[in-house]
């Protein structure tokens, strides 16, 4: 998995999106492309695909119901997916380890990971306050790939 996990990092710091889909409550798949990277969950500290998400979005509604996620990286025709639970933190996700006062900097730490910068960090964790943006991360349970 190793060699697997060396992929991700390569594909998703070439290009920082990922292809993030769960399931919806019928069963058929919600996808969306989003902004992502790899970093150690915070509270495990398990290598995993990691993305910010919108507070108030279906896609977090449906990774908070599923638990589950698969993201799906490329660059060109080379590709890697990253399937398993997700752990999700946020102003209305709390966990073990990172309390409301720790989420700002986490969303920091994924945005960065995610290929991100800013020229005012003070107005990003607003916006991500008022948003209530919500870190997720991916755990790597199945890593496949063509590459």
């Amino acid at each position: 998995m190793a060699a697997d996990l060396a992929l991700v990092e390569e594909l998703a710091s070439s290009t920082h999106l990922a292809v993030l889909a769960t399931t919806r409550p019928d069963g058929s798949v919600h996808a969306s492309l989003v902004s992502a990277g790899l970093l150690d969950d915070p509270v495990d500290g398990a290598t995993s695909v990691a993305v910010v998400v919108g507070g108030h979005t279906r896609k977090l509604a449906h990774l908070r119901r599923s638990g589950r996620a698969t993201a799906v990286l490329t660059s060109g025709f080379r590709w890697v997916s990253v399937e398993g639970t997700v752990r999700i933190i946020g102003p209305d996700d709390p966990a073990d380890g990172a309390g409301a006062a720790d989420v700002g900097s986490l969303l920091r730490r994924v945005f960065v990971a995610a290929g991100g910068t800013h020229e005012d960090w003070d107005e990003f964790d607003r916006v991500m306050a008022a948003e209530g943006r919500t870190a997720v991360f991916v755990h790597a349970e199945r890593v496949t790939t063509n590459g």
